[in-house]
């Protein structure tokens, strides 16, 4: 093996003991900032409540089959527009069913079509925002346009021109939620790269010969995740209501599974007689979009205490 070969093998060793060095220091950085941060979280009085509020919908969608003795779906013809009572707490329908029933399993639907749709938003924004902001040029050029024209649409309008090309159900209604709503993490994102990339350790770490993707995914999205968690938290309870908005159009879930759009819309003609079919459902979605929005605030004071 020759001098210069030797050299060249001990330079290699010494830039990956360095990379690993300051690995380890930003895991220690991170654990403390962390732990930090949840005591923090945990004193917020709005990110309390919200969690709180939160828990509550997660542990009803979870625990639904213990939480009651009816099925969504069973019809009592002798219980026809009841008024809550012991027996029914939020009363019956048209067709004899629970209200609680249904809204209990009801916010299943809710909160998985929400949690689903927004992850898939989250992952196609961060990834085109990500192109964006570190390659720029013609790649910069081509992802801002079409995120401003996707962004100058409201994402229930959006959503219903994706539902009527996909047809209604609720895996379309999934992916008409994604493809409305990634504009948003994408313009997040792409700023953060952009500013980001300008930075001393991005410049460390290209003068140590690593490569785009490592730098990306390793350097630059850890320290971007801020904003785009506390936007995703947000986006949530938008969800929810854009998914209930189209099951109440009829283009989301379809008779008889109990979204709770689906519960608004049988009870839209039944508010003089019936007001409680509309009124529960109704009053779930209030709670489950405080919540996330308590919780979503808490955590941008948080995490972003000037903004």
């Amino acid at each position: 093996m020759s001098m210069y070969q030797s050299k060249e093998i001990e330079a290699y060793a010494d830039n990956e003991w360095l990379e690993r060095e300051a690995v380890k220091e930003r895991e220690q950085e991170r654990k403390s900032a962390f732990t930090d941060f949840i005591k923090t979280l945990f004193k917020h009085k709005g990110a309390a409540i919200g969690m709180a509020i939160i828990f509550l919908f997660v542990f009803s969608a979870v625990f639904a089959p213990w939480l009651t003795s009816y099925e969504y779906d069973s019809m009592d013809i002798s219980a026809v527009l009841e008024a809550p009572s012991r027996e029914h707490i939020f009363g019956t329908d048209e067709f004899g069913r629970d209200i609680f029933t249904r809204i209990v399993y009801g916010s299943r639907i809710s909160l998985e079509v929400a949690f689903v749709a927004v992850v898939f938003s989250l992952v196609i924004g961060t990834v085109l925002g990500a192109i964006a902001g570190y390659y720029g040029g013609f790649a910069d050029y081509v992802i801002s346009s079409i995120t401003d024209i996707a962004w100058s649409f409201p994402t229930t309008l959006l959503a219903i021109a994706f539902i009527a090309t996909l047809g209604p159900g609720l895996q379309n209604v999934i992916i008409a939620i994604a493809l409305s709503s990634w504009a948003g993490y994408c313009r997040v994102v792409r700023g953060q790269f952009l500013s980001l990339k300008q930075r001393e350790f991005i410049e460390a770490a290209r003068i140590l010969g690593m490569s785009d993707a490592r730098i990306i995914f390793r350097h630059i999205i850890p320290n971007s995740l801020t904003p785009v968690v506390v936007m995703a938290t947000l986006e949530l309870p938008k969800a929810i209501v854009v998914e209930a908005s189209l099951s109440f159009l009829g283009l989301g879930a379809q008779p008889p599974l109990p979204s709770w759009g689906v519960i608004l819309d049988s009870g839209k003609g039944l508010l003089d007689q019936a007001p409680w079919v509309s009124f529960f459902p109704g009053l779930m979605i209030m709670l489950v979009v405080l919540g996330f929005n308590l919780f979503g605030d808490a955590l941008r004071d948080v995490l972003d205490p000037n903004s």
